[in-house]
């Protein structure tokens, strides 16, 4: 599968999304084992809000870093963002399950534009968004414009681990299995194969942390977690 054109990365982007937004979930939890929710405990933690503030999760999908955000940390109330309605249904219909949509409000928003004024978040978060942006210099950019001063960016991230022969066995796995696992689940092999794909493709973290801090972070740092499959990014506005 060829990676598609960055003019059309948005749209394959998104009608994918909407495609497997059914299954989203439950491929994570079989994907990670389950850790996918105890890495976006840990971002959320890592954000550090000042009490009472408003946060802000881009690339919501479902909610559930929006959710951590709320549990986790002290803030009043958590915007989610995302392009996706199909991902935004889903999300919805968990925050009514969890009693949360007075204070988890889902909205339709593009991370390249941002619908909010400058710096009125006490931070701003995102899982699983920076790969599948189209243009990331422009979406790290946004979402330091919208952060309050001091106020925390994180990001969570899959990464290529480096460790000798774990690697080998999680590009095993990620490339090998977990298509096959996509097929199966949510019958979109296409969506499971983009995903290794997009990780191959990536900045890794050194030169991540390099952009972050060229759109204007400060303080700019990374955490790896799960022997190095995931990677935690941050930076202060």
């Amino acid at each position: 599968m060829k990676p598609p054109h960055p003019a059309d990365k948005a749209r394959y982007v998104r009608e994918m999304f909407t495609r497997i937004a059914r299954r989203y979930d439950l491929m994570n939890s079989l994907m990670t084992g389950g850790r996918h929710q105890a890495w976006r405990r840990v971002a959320a933690r890592m954000a550090e809000p000042q009490p009472g503030g408003l946060a802000l999760d881009v690339a919501t999908g479902t909610g559930d870093l929006a959710l951590a955000l709320l549990t986790e940390t002290p803030v009043r109330r958590v915007i989610g963002v995302d392009f996706s309605d199909g991902m935004l249904r889903v999300g919805r219909e968990k925050l009514r399950r969890k009693d949360a949509d007075g204070r988890v409000s889902l909205v339709v928003g593009d991370a390249l534009s941002l619908p909010f004024p400058d710096k009125i978040f006490a931070c701003v978060t995102s899982a699983f968004l920076l790969r599948n942006l189209a243009d990331l210099a422009q979406g790290l950019a946004e979402m330091r414009r919208v952060t309050q001063p001091g106020g925390r960016v994180i990001a969570l991230e899959i990464t290529q681990p480096t460790l000798p022969g774990w690697s080998h066995l999680f590009g095993w796995y990620f490339h090998r299995f977990v298509p096959r696992l996509g097929a199966l689940v949510s019958g979109d092999r296409e969506a499971y194969t983009y995903l290794p794909r997009s990780v191959e493709r990536f900045l890794p973290p050194t030169e991540l942390s390099g952009l972050m801090e060229r759109v204007g972070l400060r303080d700019v740092g990374y955490r790896r977690l799960g022997l190095g499959t995931v990677t935690i990014h941050y930076g202060t506005a």
